[in-house]
């Protein structure tokens, strides 16, 4: 099994909005075929293990990270191809969360009389798809939040400056993050101060992630460089898009549309009519479909998605600088009068990327303590 998570792991920029799956088929104690999901719409993993194997697939084991699809979509179903080579058992990560396949998987391979275990390294099966599983549970990608930051947690000098506060390897690997993500979100404000084209270019990518921009009020320009290249998704209040006056709302729409983007309506935040509601934002993201949704935004839309409690990660990018009390924080939150009300975070992986910091945490449950 962990031989086909390292497959899976290949998929890992590539196979949107599909899951990352690797298969391995052994026989007499010897691997036969293995295979990885390359990118949606081409063969899964079994079927790349089977080709490999040939006529070895016989009476072999099949080690898979997610069960075998039962379901005819761009490609057959995986479940009737194994049981069409002979595999005599299937040994699964996970079952499927979708529920086109949730189980019915493994209930056609037993019928066929292939034995079936499943949770074999679940934990790290779902390590490796979290946003498929995320989309298709709760009905909006997961959301990794991205910060370039001090030591003293400043990610802008007051008048804006903010490039470069971290190293050119910390760049490179904030890139990374972008290349292996669905989408990067980013806020109108952002756009406004910085005009950056959110493409990942210090890394090698074989796509690019989708733009997305929360611009409720339609502010951005229409020369943004984010509307360069591939098309550029635009999340705008419902409201906004209703304003055919001229200068108005419908027709700032129709001026990015014009340079390719595509403007779509979202409902207002019913506590806060002059923003649109984040958590409708996400479920239209995961209609698209995406899986995982980079936030590369200022203090105002981070502290936004947190306080919502809509942050599934946080990646801070932490230089050894310090830029003192007057510069801008990551996020906007509060205020709190009391320490109980802070936001509460855990740290789940701490590593060097050249001269910096990358600190990965994860937000803490509801209710729980860390004194």
């Amino acid at each position: 099994m962990a031989r086909a998570l390292a497959l899976a792991r290949r998929g890992q920029a590539t196979t949107t909005p599909n899951p990352r799956v690797g298969c391995v088929l052994v026989r007499d104690g010897l691997p036969v075929g293995e295979g990885w999901h390359e990118r949606a719409g081409e063969a899964h993993a079994e079927v790349h293990a089977l080709r490999a194997a040939g006529q070895r697939a016989r009476g072999s084991t099949a080690y898979v990270t997610l069960e075998p699809c039962s379901h005819v979509g761009r490609t057959g179903p995986c479940c009737e191809a194994l049981v069409a080579a002979g595999v005599a058992r299937v040994v699964a990560a996970m079952q499927d969360p979708n529920p086109l396949v949730s189980g019915q998987g493994f209930a056609r391979l037993r019928a066929a009389g292939v034995a079936v275990r499943v949770g074999v390294a679940e934990a790290a099966a779902r390590a490796l798809n979290p946003g498929f599983i995320a989309r298709l549970t709760r009905g909006w990608p997961w959301v990794r939040l991205k910060v370039a930051m001090s030591l003293d947690g400043r990610t802008a000098l007051a008048n804006g400056a903010s490039q470069w506060i971290t190293s050119a390897a910390a760049r490179a690997d904030g890139h990374r993050l972008r290349a292996e993500a669905c989408a990067v979100l980013s806020g109108s404000g952002t756009i406004l101060a910085d005009d950056p084209q959110l493409t990942a270019r210090d890394v090698q990518a074989t796509r690019q992630p989708l733009r997305v921009v929360i611009d409720g009020g339609l502010r951005m320009p229409a020369a943004a460089r984010v509307l360069d290249g591939e098309p550029t998704l635009v999340l705008a209040r419902s409201g906004v898009l209703a304003q055919d006056a001229p200068g108005a709302g419908a027709e700032r729409a129709r001026a990015l549309m014009a340079r390719g983007a595509r403007v779509i309506g979202v409902a207002e935040d019913p506590h806060d009519p002059a923003h649109l509601d984040l958590r409708a934002a996400l479920l239209a993201l995961g209609r698209e479909p995406l899986n995982e949704v980079l936030v590369e935004g200022g203090e105002i839309l981070n502290g936004a998605l947190l306080t919502a409690g809509l942050v599934d990660e946080c990646v801070f990018y932490v230089a050894p600088a310090l830029l003192g009390s007057a510069a801008r924080g990551p996020a906007r939150l509060g205020p709190f009068e009391r320490l109980a009300q802070r936001h509460r975070l855990r740290f789940a992986a701490v590593e060097r990327v050249g001269p910096d910091l990358r600190i990965t945490a994860v937000p803490e449950p509801a209710g729980a303590t860390t004194d």
